[in-house]
C-alpha cells in the first residue's frame, strides 16, 4: 500500500492527525448503560469514596460482538477508568480489579490490540467532544467525555493533548508526502513539504505552552496524576494486579504501564520522518514498549514512516541546497523546543513537587520509568540532528 493511501487507509486523518477519524461516541447502547450510568457518578464516587464498593458490585457484562470501533474505544475507555479509580480510588492500593470491569475490560482489550490498562488512546484520544460541532478542533470548544475527580486542572491537562494532537495532522501528511518526494527526488516539494511540518510543529508548541493557564502543578501531582499510574515497577504495587475472572491470566497478577504521553505517536513518528536517532540508555527500550500501548495503526505508521524513503539523508546528499537544509533544521529546532518545554514541565509539575508518597513516587513517571535525565539527554540529541 503507498504511504500515502496509508495515511487514510491506517485510520491518520491529515485533519486530526491520530485523533479518530470521526468525533468520539459518547454512550455505549442498550444492556451496557450500567456503564455508562457508574461513569456518570465516577467523580462522585471517588469523592464519597464509594466506587469500590460499586465497581465491586458491577455485573459481568460481555462486550457486544458487534461492536464498531468506535464503540469499542467507548467502552475500552470506560472500563479503563473504573479499573484505575478501582486500584487508586482509595487511602491505598489495592491490587485486583473485580470481575465485572476485568472480564470485559480484557475481552475489549483484545479486540482493540492494547493491553488492559489506562492508556494515552482512551485518556485523550478518544475522550472529548466538541461544544459546537461546526467549530474547530481546538481549545476553548472541546471539553472531555471522562474524568476521575474532574475540575479545570485535570480537564486542560487532557485537553491541551487532545489540542496538540488536532494540530499535528499536517505534520502528519506532509512527512508521508516528503517521503514520496523523496524517492521521485524532487528537492523543492521535500523543502515545501517541510516547511508545512514547520508550520505544525509551531502551532503544537503553541498549545503547549498553554498548559500552565489552567493545569496548576500542585493540584496536578496531587489530584491528577495519581490516577494515571500503571502497576508496573511501581513500588505500591510489586506483583502488579489481579484481573479477577479472566482466564486467560490464569489467576496470576499482570504487570502494566500507566497512561503517559509517551504513547503518543507524534514525537516517534517526527523522530522516524526527521531520521532522529538517540543513544541506547534507559529511557530508549521504554519507549520502543510504549508502542504497545498504542492503537496498532498507529504503530504501522512510525513503523512506516522508519522505513520510508530517508528525508535526513536526502537533506545530506543536498545541503548544498540552502532553502531544504533550513527547512529541515527548522523543523529540528523546533522538535528540540517541544522536547524542552515538555522536559521543563517535567520538572515543574513533579519533580519540584516536594510530597512524596508510595502512591505517587517522584522519582518515575507515570508510566514506571526514572525521566528526567533522559529527557534532557533526547532534547539535546535532537539539536544535534542540524546539519550545516
Amino acid at each position: 500500500m503507498a504511504k500515502r493511501d496509508y495515511l487514510v487507509g491506517g485510520q491518520i486523518d491529515p485533519e486530526r492527525g491520530f485523533l479518530p477519524s470521526s468525533d468520539p461516541i459518547q454512550r455505549v447502547p442498550g444492556e451496557f448503560a450500567v456503564w455508562e450510568e457508574t461513569a456518570r457518578d465516577l467523580p462522585k464516587l471517588l469523592a464519597a469514596g464509594g466506587a469500590r464498593s460499586v465497581l465491586d458490585r458491577l455485573p459481568v457484562v460481555h462486550p457486544d460482538a458487534d461492536f464498531d470501533d468506535g464503540q469499542n474505544r467507548r467502552a475500552m475507555l470506560l472500563l479503563s477508568y473504573f479499573g484505575h479509580a478501582y486500584v487508586w480510588g482509595g487511602p491505598d492500593a489495592i491490587g485486583r480489579v473485580p470481575p465485572g470491569v476485568a472480564i470485559p475490560w480484557y475481552e475489549v482489550s483484545q479486540r482493540l490490540g492494547r493491553p488492559p490498562v489506562l492508556s494515552y488512546a482512551s485518556y485523550a484520544l478518544d475522550n472529548w467532544r466538541r461544544l459546537d460541532p461546526s467549530d474547530p478542533i481546538e481549545l476553548g470548544n472541546i471539553v472531555l467525555l471522562q474524568n476521575f475527580l474532574g475540575g479545570m486542572d485535570e480537564e486542560w491537562f487532557i485537553l491541551v493533548h487532545v489540542a496538540i494532537e488536532a494540530k499535528a495532522g499536517r505534520a502528519l501528511a506532509a512527512m508521508v508526502a516528503a517521503q514520496d518526494d523523496v524517492a521521485r527526488d524532487r528537492p523543492g516539494e521535500v523543502t515545501r513539504r517541510l516547511g508545512i511540518m514547520s508550520e505544525s510543529l509551531q502551532a503544537m508548541y503553541e498549545i503547549l505552552l498553554r498548559m500552565p493557564e489552567r493545569c496548576d502543578p500542585h493540584i496536578y501531582y496531587r489530584r491528577v496524576r495519581p490516577y494515571i499510574h500503571g502497576w508496573k515497577d511501581h513500588p505500591a504495587l510489586p506483583e502488579g494486579v489481579l484481573y479477577e475472572g479472566v482466564d486467560a491470566y490464569g489467576g496470576r497478577p499482570q504487570k502494566f504501564r500507566g497512561e503517559t504521553g509517551a504513547q503518543s505517536s507524534i514525537v516517534p513518528s517526527l523522530d522516524a520522518a526527521l531520521g532522529i536517532s538517540h543513544k541506547d540508555d534507559p529511557l530508549r527500550p521504554y519507549l520502543i514498549e510504549m508502542r504497545d500501548y498504542m492503537p496498532p495503526e498507529h504503530r504501522r505508521f512510525i513503523q512506516a514512516m522508519e522505513t520510508g524513503p530517508a528525508i535526513r539523508q536526502y537533506v545530506l546528499a543536498h545541503k548544498d541546497n540552502g532553502p531544504l537544509r533550513e527547512a529541515y533544521n527548522q523543523c529540528v529546532d523546533l522538535l528540540q523546543l517541544f522536547r524542552s518545554t515538555h522536559l521543563e514541565y517535567a520538572r515543574t509539575y513533579i519533580q519540584k513537587q516536594s510530597q512524596r508518597s508510595q502512591q505517587n513516587p517522584v522519582e518515575v513517571g507515570t508510566g514506571g520509568t526514572p525521566f528526567i535525565a533522559y529527557l534532557k539527554k533526547h532534547r539535546d540529541e535532537t539539536g544535534g540532528h542540524k546539519i550545516a
